[in-house]
């Protein structure tokens, strides 16, 4: 029987997947053979040695120590797209904000509470003109960052009638392919900063993205522009934002991560992490985080991890065995050489890599014994081995 731990609330239709015949879910397990969670900091947990694979119910991975997994040879799943039109939703919702100033608006109305029904008419009528705004139907819109979440914010635009510019320079096919013909590609981040009257951020916080929309790259903003940051709050210099406000080059910055010193500014729309906050997106989030965990588990297979390569195979034989080493050539020759010598032949297999780390899944036409797992186990670069 499998266990499995869960950190945070986990949407029960995600749970519900785990059979009760095969699994243990709870989140008081001290050796569990994989974990789930969704914002909790993993990163000063210690790990068991029986942890096998760990799922991220979100797609940002900042709170799961994932070198230290990769050492170790668990892989670590996330949910790409699980909840990308929630964010989709709310970055709609933050532009519109940003340009009608109905927040304004709607604090106007709360205070006329000493007014009678007879003056209501007029004084709506007169503070209307105090909140005038804009359009956003031929604005052009930035999305930096085309992934899954990215992607689906930029056909947005494209359908509301917004002129849409894109930037990233690690897109993948994949993404691509998601992407609308209209979308046109920046080839820098400063070109894409000067063209747009609303920038949106959708890139993960890594090393590469750390203070990415610094004074420098505000600099290049166009007058009045938006910006909306809904990823995370480390891509974006606070300081840096408050001084392209205070300077009045910045026209308003929407985010789901705000500080202290913008909290009060009128020109600032903080939101409390909502981007994924939707039952639809949790329950998103839930369901394909269960389903990859049951799948490695059971089977092997590795789709939407952040540190494994992606690989399936269908099964030949009941009988399947999975190893983890250091990407160095000879490994998987020397496992070879162990079933040879043990007589057991290869029904099937599939070998790939991803950086430092390779991955393999062999079918056999007979079972493997203890005996088998602690030989492999012992081969040189070898990290881990199982019998499924």
């Amino acid at each position: 029987m499998f266990q499995i731990r869960t950190y945070n609330q986990i949407a029960s239709i995600g749970l519900d997947n785990f059979s009760h015949d095969n699994y243990e879910v709870a989140s008081a397990l001290n050796e569990p053979d994989a974990i789930i969670l969704r914002s909790f900091k993993l990163h000063n947990e210690p790990l068991a040695d029986s942890v096998k694979a760990i799922a991220r119910a979100g797609a940002g991975v900042n709170n799961v120590p994932v070198e230290k997994c990769s050492e170790k040879g668990i892989v670590v799943f996330n949910t790409p797209g699980a909840n990308a039109n929630a964010v989709k939703e709310l970055v709609l919702s933050a532009m519109l904000l940003c340009s009608r100033d109905a927040i304004a608006g709607i604090n106007h109305c709360r205070g006329l509470v000493d007014i009678s029904e007879q003056e209501m008419g007029p004084a709506l009528e007169e503070a209307k003109k105090h909140f005038k705004g804009h359009e956003i139907v031929g604005k052009t819109l930035g999305v930096i960052g085309l992934g899954a979440i990215g992607a689906s914010v930029a056909n947005m635009g494209v359908d509301l009638g917004m002129n849409v510019v894109g930037f990233d320079p690690a897109i993948s096919i994949e993404a691509a392919w998601r992407l609308s013909s209209k979308i046109e590609k920046m080839e820098n981040l400063h070109s894409l900063m000067a063209r747009c009257d609303y920038i949106t951020l959708h890139v993960p916080a890594i090393d590469a993205t750390q203070n990415m929309i610094n004074s420098d790259a505000l600099a290049y903003l166009k007058q009045d522009a938006c910006l909306l940051n809904f990823a995370r709050g480390e891509i974006t210099d606070s300081d840096a934002v408050i001084a392209a406000l205070d300077g009045g080059k910045l026209h308003r910055f929407a985010t789901d991560f705000p500080t202290p010193a913008m909290i009060s500014r009128n020109d600032v729309i903080p939101m409390p992490h909502l981007g994924a906050s939707t039952e639809e997106a949790e329950d998103n989030c839930a369901i394909m985080a269960c389903n990859q965990l049951i799948d490695f588990l059971e089977n092997g297979n590795i789709i939407n991890s952040v540190n494994f390569p992606s690989i399936s195979l269908e099964r030949s034989t009941p009988y399947r065995i999975t190893f983890v080493n250091e990407n160095v050539a000879g490994v998987l020759g020397h496992v070879l050489t162990v079933l040879a010598d043990m007589e057991i032949n290869v029904a099937d297999m599939m070998n790939k890599s991803r950086s430092n780390i390779a991955y393999n899944i062999i079918d056999l036409e007979s079972g493997a014994c203890e005996e088998l797992l602690a030989a492999i186990g012992k081969i040189e670069h070898v990290i881990a081995v199982r019998a499924l």
